[in-house]
């Protein structure tokens, strides 16, 4: 089927389910405003200066290239110029290494102040980073110096790509064998929900023009993955899988520094169909894929209805442990419903329409998934 990314069709299934284009359109506003300017228990962004801001994971106190990078992903889908601008100077200021071993990258963490807390990149960052600033370029234009967004998006592609191929380097985000995104460069493993074969077809026509073919073979290498990585009854997917997508179980001195075991589904692992669900919407290249959004959906709505906010090994097995961000996992189950033809598609989408957006301190993460969410299925997340 031709996906939206090429017919601009974008479906709106809380319209599709009744829901007035007025409500829509407002419930997107107040959500928007409320985490960019709502009361200080309530709010993510924080402006500061005259043109700069940040996005503060609350559970954490920290900013994260996650964060500053899906922040500059909503701004630029709600055409908000003057936000995207101010978080994507911030990271340059604070978060841009221009020196060392991950010159090119981003620094995963700092300090709300701009102190680093960490040298090293996450490449989920990288990747988010780079098709906002392609979609800013199309929606605001390239401007001057960082506000080239064009042009800062293929430098940043062209590190992903290339780096280690000079001395004292660090490696690329990108295996070059396998073309899979890694977990942390030079890890040997990835994460299914870092996987956006949706962006990789785009990086395909923006990126540099000798890298294209690169981004063209990661996009379906990434969707290959993510069949053999997502459970083929459940549907579900590990946080962290081998590049066989099985789940990855780590040694006590890997859980000791990523601070717990990530061979189940738990947080991490919620995006993963999230991406699934709107690399369908936008190229719809994949049946088998989309197959596993009613596999999660009926896993939810059938399997474990009466435990839907536990922690799962892959497989369904319930664990003695609640969800972390329950939030977050009824908002991208409802996006699943992009890609899902099976009975509980509509359901999944009301019950997030009537959930409220989540409070306290682990607001940061849920919230979020929840504005993607509410993009995804009002039909303005978008190719640009």
């Amino acid at each position: 089927m031709a996906g939206a990314a090429s017919t601009g069709n974008y479906r709106n299934l809380f319209a599709e389910c009744g829901i007035s284009q007025e409500e829509i359109d407002k419930k997107l506003e107040a959500v928007f405003q409320t985490l960019f300017y709502g009361s200080e228990d309530e709010r993510i962004y924080h402006p500061c200066g005259d043109d700069m801001g940040y996005m503060e994971d609350t559970g954490n106190h920290d900013v994260r290239t996650e964060g500053m990078s899906y922040g500059m992903m909503m701004c630029v889908q709600l055409n908000k110029k003057e936000e995207f601008d101010r978080l994507w100077k911030w990271a340059k200021t604070y978060m841009y290494l221009d020196s060392g071993w991950n010159k090119g990258y981003f620094a995963w963490s700092c300090h709300t102040d701009g102190s680093k807390n960490s040298n090293g990149p996450a490449p989920d960052g990288e990747e988010f980073f780079a098709m906002s600033l392609f979609f800013a370029s199309k929606r605001f234009g390239d401007g001057e110096g960082i506000f080239n967004y064009s042009e800062q998006a293929r430098q940043l592609l062209h590190n992903c790509v290339h780096k280690g191929e000079e001395e004292n380097s660090g490696g690329p985000m990108w295996n070059p064998k396998n073309k899979l995104i890694e977990f942390v460069v030079g890890c040997g493993f990835s994460d299914p929900s870092y996987h956006c074969p949706h962006f990789y077809e785009l990086f395909a026509e923006y990126a540099n023009e000798e890298d294209r073919e690169f981004w063209k073979e990661a996009a379906k290498a990434s969707r290959e993955y993510l069949l053999k990585a997502c459970h083929p009854v459940t549907g579900l997917s590990a946080e962290y899988a081998e590049y066989d997508g099985s789940p990855k179980v780590l040694d006590e001195q890997r859980i000791k520094m990523y601070g717990t075991r990530h061979d189940w589904f738990y947080s991490d692992a919620y995006r993963t169909i999230a991406n699934i669900a709107l690399d369908y919407e936008w190229y719809g290249k994949d049946e088998a894929l989309r197959e596993t959004a009613d596999k999660i959906q009926k896993f939810f709505a059938e399997t474990v209805k009466d435990c839907p906010e536990q922690t799962y090994l892959i497989d369904g097995t319930v664990l003695e442990q609640p969800a972390l961000h329950p939030v977050g996992l009824l908002a991208t189950n409802a996006q699943a419903s992009l890609a899902a033809k099976g009975p509980y598609a509509k359901d999944f989408v009301m019950k997030f329409w009537n959930t409220p957006l989540r409070t306290g301190d682990r607001r940061y993460y849920d919230n979020c998934l929840y504005l993607f969410a509410l993009l995804a299925l009002s039909g303005n997340y978008r190719a640009w």
